[in-house]
C-alpha cells in the first residue's frame, strides 16, 4: 500500500518539476534626469503595472504607484511648487530596515523643488 502511495506521487513531484519559474523582478526605473521633462514623464507613464492614484481637486500633482507597491511617482502639474518636475518614493532595505527614499528630477524652481521634496521626506518618516 505504502508503495503505490509512493508511485502516484512521482507523477506529481514530475509535474512540479515541469513548472513554469517565475517571472523574473520588474527593473525598477531609474530617474534619468539628463532626459527632458516630457522625456522623463513618458518614460514614467509607459512602464506596465503604472496605476494613476485618484486626483485631489486643485492639487497640481498627479501620484502614480506601480502594482505590487514598492514604488511611486509624483509629477507636477503647472502651479506646483518646483514644476516641473518628477519625483520618485521607493521602499529599499538600509541597514536591515526597509525605508523610503526619495528622489527627484528638478527643471523648474530649485526652492520649490526642495519644498516638495522636504514635504515627501516628512511623509516618509512618519
Amino acid at each position: 500500500m505504502r508503495g503505490s502511495a509512493l508511485l502516484a506521487l512521482i507523477p506529481l513531484i514530475a509535474l512540479g518539476a515541469c513548472a513554469p519559474e517565475p517571472p523574473p523582478a520588474r527593473q525598477r526605473l531609474v530617474l534619468d534626469c539628463s532626459l527632458s521633462y516630457e522625456a522623463l514623464v513618458a518614460k514614467v507613464l509607459a512602464q506596465p503595472g503604472l496605476k494613476p492614484a485618484p486626483q485631489e481637486r486643485g492639487e497640481p500633482y498627479r501620484f502614480y504607484n506601480m502594482d505590487g507597491g514598492g514604488e511611486a511617482f509624483v509629477l507636477t502639474e503647472r502651479g506646483a511648487p518646483g514644476h516641473p518636475a518628477v519625483f520618485k518614493q521607493e521602499a529599499v532595505q538600509e541597514n536591515g530596515a526597509k525605508v523610503m527614499k526619495n528622489t527627484g528630477c528638478a527643471y523648474g524652481d530649485k526652492a520649490g523643488f526642495d519644498q516638495v521634496m522636504a514635504y515627501l521626506q516628512s511623509l516618509s518618516a512618519r
